[in-house]
C-alpha cells in the first residue's frame, strides 16, 4: 500500500506518483482475482468432496468436521489481519507468499500421514487463502482508475457469487473422473499462473518495518483467538448440541468476551488492525449489515437444492452440477453488466440493491412451492432468477462501502468488509444447520403423530422412505420462506440507513 501516514505513526516521505494503469497492472489484478477464485474453490470443493476424502483417508465423520472448522477459523482470522500486513510488508510480497503457501499446502494434503498433519496443513492453507480476498479489494481500490474501479470491485464480487456455485460442479468432476486427491491438487495449476501474474504485474512497494515499532500486540493476542473461537464454536455448535456442550459455551462465550476487549483496544490504538471510527459512515455500516444477510441468502440458495436432491433423490454432486452451473457460469456476463449499470451516474445503486434482494426473495418464494416430486429441472427457473439477482445484491454494497474512502482508510475498509464476509458465511452455516435440524424434528413429529392415528398406515410399503422425502421437502420449503423473509427485511432498511452515492469518476 502507498506510504500514507496513519494516526499516531511517524510522518512518512511523500509517496511516489501511483503507477499508470496498463497491461502490467491489469495482469497483476487479474492474477490476484485468479488466486482468490482458486482459493475459494479449494475451500468449497473440499467441503463438497469431504465424503470421498474421508473414505479415502479413513477419517471419521466427527474428525472430518474439524478439518472444515479449523480451515474456516484460520481463513477468517487471516482476513482480519492481512490488510495491516500488506501495508507493512508490501502488497506484492504478501500476496505472492500467500499464493505460494496455499499451493504448497494443497499439494501436500493428500500425502498427510495422519489426521493431525492434515489438520495442520489445512490450517496453514486456510490462513494463506484467507489473506487473498482482502488483497483483491485493496488492489482494486488502489490501482484502478475511477472510471473502471467498479468493474474491479465486480471482480471481487465473483468470490461471493461465482466461486461458491462452482464448487459443487468441480468437486463432482474431480472425484468422479480424476480421483479424490484432485480436490486438493486442483489449486496448483491456477496458483502457478496467478503467482506469475502477480509477481510481474503488481508494483513492489518498499518495506515499512517502522510500523512494527507500534505493532498492536494486545490486539493480535485478543482478536486472533476471539475470531477463531467464534468460528469454531459456530461450525461445531450443531454437532455438539450447542450450549449443552461445555466446549461450545467456552468457545462462544469466551470468544465474545475477547472480541469486546479487542474492539476496546482497537478504538484507542494508534495503529490498529480495525478502525472502529469508520463505522460512523452510514453507508459502510449499512453495507456490512446487509452483507451478512446477503451471504446468508446466497449460501442458503446453494445449500437447499443440493441437499434436497441428495437426500430425496440420491443425487451425487455430478448430477447436481447443472443446477449450480445454471447460476455460476452466467455470472461472468451478469457481473460486468450489473457493474456497468451501477456505473451510470443517473442510476441509484440503492434501488439496484433493492431489486436484487426482491428477485432473491422471489426465487425463494417460488422454491417454497416445492414437492417431493421435484427433480433437477424444477430448480432451473429458480436459478435463472438468481443470475442477475446475486450480482445486483452484492455490487451495490461494494459501491456503498468504498465510495468516498480516504486512501489511508482503504486497508481498514478491506479488513472490515472481508472479515464480516467470512464471519457471516460461518454464522450462516451454523444457523442453517440448526434450522434444518429443528424443522426436520418438527415435521417428523407431526407426520408421525398423523400417521399413528391412521389404521394400518404402518403397513404401507415404502412408508419410511416417503415420509423422509416429505420431511426433507417441508424443511426445504421452510428454509426458502425464511430466506425470502430475510431478503425482504433487508429491503426495508434501504430507505432509512444508506445515503445516495455516485460512481467514482476521474477528476
Amino acid at each position: 500500500m502507498s506510504a500514507v501516514p496513519l494516526p499516531g505513526a511517524a510522518p512518512a516521505a511523500t509517496p511516489p506518483a501511483p503507477p499508470i494503469f496498463g497491461l502490467r497492472l491489469a495482469t497483476g489484478l487479474a492474477g490476484v482475482l485468479l488466486a482468490v477464485l482458486v482459493s475459494g474453490l479449494n475451500e468449497n470443493i473440499t467441503k463438497v468432496a469431504l465424503a470421498d476424502i474421508r473414505g479415502a483417508m479413513g477419517i471419521a465423520r466427527d474428525d472430518a468436521s474439524w478439518l472444515v472448522a479449523l480451515y474456516a477459523a484460520a481463513s477468517v482470522s487471516a482476513m482480519a489481519f492481512a490488510p495491516w500486513c500488506s501495508v507493512t510488508f508490501s502488497l506484492r510480497r504478501l500476496t505472492a507468499t500467500a499464493i505460494l503457501v496455499c499451493m504448497v499446502a494443497g499439494l501436500l494434503c493428500p500425502f498427510a500421514p495422519n489426521l493431525s498433519v492434515l489438520m495442520f496443513l489445512r490450517v496453514v492453507q486456510g490462513a494463506a487463502g484467507g489473506a487473498l480476498p482482502p488483497m483483491l479489494m485493496t488492489v482494486a481500490l488502489r490501482f484502478l482508475p475511477p472510471n473502471i474501479k467498479l468493474y474491479g470491485l465486480g471482480g471481487y464480487a465473483l468470490s461471493a457469487t461465482f466461486g461458491p456455485s462452482l464448487g459443487t460442479p468441480l468437486a463432482a468432476f474431480w472425484t468422479e473422473y480424476l480421483g479424490w486427491q484432485w480436490a486438493f491438487w486442483q489449486i496448483v495449476p491456477g496458483s502457478i499462473v496467478a503467482l506469475l501474474m502477480v509477481s510481474w504485474g503488481l508494483p513492489q512497494d518498499p518495506l515499512r518495518l517502522e510500523r512494527l515499532r507500534q505493532f498492536d500486540w494486545r490486539g493480535l493476542l485478543l482478536g486472533l483467538p476471539a475470531i477463531s473461537m467464534l468460528v469454531v464454536g459456530m461450525l461445531q455448535g450443531e454437532r455438539l448440541a450447542w450450549f449443552a456442550s461445555p466446549l461450545i459455551c467456552v468457545l462462544l462465550g469466551g470468544g465474545l468476551l475477547l472480541l469486546v476487549l479487542f474492539f476496546i483496544n482497537e478504538w484507542s490504538h494508534p495503529l490498529p488492525f480495525f478502525k472502529l471510527q469508520l463505522l460512523s459512515r452510514r453507508n459502510l455500516s449499512h453495507a456490512l449489515l446487509t452483507l451478512g444477510g446477503v451471504l446468508f441468502v446466497l449460501l442458503a440458495v446453494i445449500l437447499i437444492p443440493s441437499s434436497y436432491l441428495a437426500q430425496v433423490h440420491a443425487y451425487r454432486p455430478l448430477q447436481t452440477a447443472p443446477v449450480m452451473l445454471m447460476v455460476a457460469l452466467p455470472q461472468l456476463i451478469a457481473l460486468p453488466l450489473v457493474a456497468a449499470l451501477c456505473n451510470i451516474r443517473a442510476v441509484d445503486c440503492r434501488w439496484v440493491l433493492a431489486i436484487g434482494l426482491a428477485l432473491l426473495a422471489l426465487s425463494c418464494v417460488l422454491g417454497a412451492r416445492m414437492s417431493p416430486d421435484w427433480i433437477r429441472t424444477h430448480f432451473y427457473l429458480l436459478q435463472a432468477v438468481q443470475i442477475f439477482a446475486q450480482p445486483m445484491a452484492v455490487i451495490p454494497l461494494l459501491l456503498l462501502a468504498t465510495t468516498g474512502l480516504a486512501p489511508q482508510d482503504g486497508p481498514f475498509a478491506s479488513a472490515w468488509f472481508n472479515t464480516i464476509k467470512g464471519i457471516s458465511a460461518v454464522v450462516a452455516t451454523g444457523v442453517l444447520d440448526a434450522l434444518i435440524t429443528r424443522r426436520n424434528h418438527f415435521h417428523s413429529t407431526v407426520l408421525s403423530e398423523r400417521l399413528g392415528n391412521l389404521p394400518g398406515a404402518v403397513d404401507v410399503p415404502g412408508l419410511a422412505q416417503r415420509m423422509h422425502a416429505q420431511v426433507v421437502t417441508l424443511t426445504s420449503s421452510d428454509l426458502y420462506l425464511t430466506v425470502a423473509t430475510i431478503a425482504l427485511a433487508m429491503i426495508l432498511i434501504i430507505p432509512i440507513l444508506p445515503t445516495r452515492v455516485y460512481p467514482p469518476r476521474a477528476a
